[in-house]
């Protein structure tokens, strides 16, 4: 504990701030901010174009969405209150949405009837799939062109799909190559077989479309789009992380209320040691709890105890810090370790995102900003002719508590896993719900458009430069009331900024 200077310990640790408690100190600028790189780290060795990470709630991100924000440049974090299987089918589904080449295709089998492969189909949104026998040998092809003007869905594939010979390629082929077969024969999928003539891998036109479409996606070294999936403390976690990076998930985060516990570091040093996968704990909120996660070995420090919009651990426990200066002391220890940190919470508005990353965050997990768009798995909701979308924290009572068959993954979030009877849980957060915001591509753009105005503003090119020289001027009340539109009643919103 601290010392004050006559020997006393420091009841009183330091100053808390917020977003709302500081501004960025405009500076000198020879750039547009259009020019402004936005690239950021997310762990020591995971690169995002844009630093946005969804989180990792079941009203925010699942797979959509997890692919919505890769495609953005972004990352997204599948949320656990899911089965093990569950959560890992969100994963492949996720790395099977975008390749350079599928390297585990889904097929189907000469007798699966018309019925099975159309549901493999909508379970993947794919429109067709290789087919093969039972030694891997491809004998055809099956797509929606095939099967759209049957009616008898009983019938098995081998009557309808379109057989051997097939334009087909070699493991190996360039992307170059691919694109002119594909075009050439006027195909949509290259299946690539071996010498012996079975399936190896599928590279298709939508990958091409897709890599033009979405510049700044977030890829693997395979040309698939990464993806983050969260898991607990203990056992379970530890079966779930094994299947999650089976299943080809790139960052597991260790994600508990209090990442600064003996639970998460040794999860955290064990899955450091026994998988391939990068490994975020999390959430802490001083610099002790951040430098636990570093000495670790964790690639990545998430801060964050009780700021989210939904959360009330703050009022429950008592405990948290203001999240400025919570990411300003979790960087003291992160940052000289090489640790990424992740700024999880209290994000309002675009212009917190760039003193999240002036105070010492590389990159900040979104909430609420994210719940209300259309990728979002939450329900849509219709209130006075105004849509919202469901929202809560996985603190409540909604994600904590076991329904039926529902069993709740969520409990052990908050130290709760013991607890046997719902009426019994202790809640840390609320359900509630949030506007509309339409699709994920509009409000990144807004939140992009927002982080590149400030590093105009402070005269820097890069988020390490805006980390570096980016200063903060700490406002009063007064401050904050002059820096919102006041003494105007308005009347048009802009997509951008909200009314509190």
């Amino acid at each position: 504990m601290d010392l004050s200077p006559n020997g006393i310990p420091e009841k009183f640790a330091l100053k808390g701030l917020t977003f709302d408690d500081v501004l960025l100190l405009p500076a000198g600028s020879d750039f547009v901010p259009s020019e402004a790189d936005t690239s950021s780290k997310v762990t020591r060795n995971v690169t995002v174009r844009v630093p946005l990470l969804s989180s990792a709630m079941d009203t925010v991100t699942e797979a959509r969405m997890a692919i919505a924000m890769a495609r953005q440049g972004g990352v997204g974090v599948l949320h656990r209150n899911l089965s093990i299987d569950d959560q890992a089918q969100q994963v492949d589904m996720v790395k099977r949405s975008e390749a350079g080449m599928i390297t585990n295709p889904v097929t189907c089998a000469p007798h699966d009837t018309l019925r099975e492969v159309d549901q493999m189909c909508g379970r993947y949104r794919i429109s067709g799939l290789p087919v093969v026998d039972a030694e891997g040998v491809l004998v055809g092809i099956v797509t929606n062109r095939d099967m759209r003007w049957e009616t008898d869905h009983s019938r098995p594939v081998r009557e309808i799909m379109t057989p051997m010979p097939l334009v087909t390629a070699p493991v190996g082929v360039s992307a170059d190559e691919s694109l002119r077969l594909l075009r050439q024969h006027k195909i949509e999928k290259l299946p690539l077989v071996d010498e012996a003539g079975r399936l190896q891998g599928l590279i298709t036109v939508k990958d091409f479309v897709k890599r033009d479409q979405y510049p700044l996606s977030t890829k693997d070294a395979g040309g698939r789009l990464v993806v983050a999936a969260a898991v607990g403390v203990g056992e379970d976690a530890y079966k779930r992380a094994r299947t999650l990076v089976d299943a080809g998930c790139d960052i597991l985060m260790v994600d508990t209320a209090h990442g600064h516990s003996l639970a998460v570091l040794e999860i955290v040093r064990r899955l450091k040691a026994d998988t391939a996968a990068e490994v975020v704990g999390g959430n802490v909120a001083t610099r002790a709890g951040a430098q636990a996660l570093v000495d670790a070995g964790a690639d990545g420090v998430k801060v964050g105890v009780g700021p989210g919009s939904i959360c009330t651990t703050r009022v429950v426990a008592g405990v948290g810090v203001p999240q400025v200066t919570a990411i300003y002391e979790a960087s003291l220890a992160a940052r000289p370790a090489g640790v990424p940190v992740i700024g999880d919470g209290g994000v309002q508005y675009s212009g917190d995102i760039a003193k999240a990353i002036v105070a010492g965050a590389d990159t900040v997990m979104l909430g609420s900003l994210l719940a209300g768009v259309e990728e979002s798995p939450g329900d849509l909701i219709f209130i006075n002719g105004k849509q919202f979308k469901s929202y809560r924290g996985m603190g409540s009572l909604g994600a904590m508590q076991s329904r039926g068959q529902a069993k709740s993954y969520s409990k052990d979030r908050y130290g709760q896993d013991d607890v046997l009877s719902d009426d019994k849980l202790v809640p840390q957060g609320i359900e509630g719900q949030v506007p509309f915001r339409g699709p994920l591509a509009a409000v990144a753009h807004q939140l992009v458009g927002g982080l590149r105005a400030s590093m105009g503003f402070a005269g820097t090119r890069t988020i390490p430069e805006l980390y570096e020289r980016g200063r903060l001027v700490q406002i009063t009340a007064a401050g904050l009331k002059e820096s919102h539109p006041h003494d105007i009643q308005m009347t048009v919103e802009a997509p951008n900024y909200h009314s509190r």
